[in-house]
């Protein structure tokens, strides 16, 4: 296996939608395929700059992955990690 190439698979493939993203080329059409208003995202211009960057350059594919992951779950709260509150009464 090469350490470079958008074939590259991810060691763990990405489920989204009903969509596994196995390659970087998935996930980088999967990317390229959001509204332009998504895609122009910080959190979304991160994770593409990192796919790119492993793919072109080599490197681990988690790298990428941790980028789309983060992506996909900005703005989405985690209840374990929310702090728990009294109620005010």
């Amino acid at each position: 296996m090469t350490d470079r190439g958008w074939g590259r698979p991810f060691e763990d493939p990405i489920k989204e939608d009903g969509r596994k993203l196995v390659t970087l080329r998935d996930a980088g059409k999967y990317i390229a395929a959001l509204p332009k208003k998504v895609h122009a995202a910080p959190e979304w211009q991160a994770a593409m700059e990192a796919l790119i960057l492993v793919a072109e350059q080599g490197g681990p594919t988690m790298f990428a992955r941790i980028w789309i992951m983060r992506a996909l779950n900005h703005g989405k709260s985690d209840p374990e990690v929310q702090p728990r509150r009294k109620p005010l009464n």
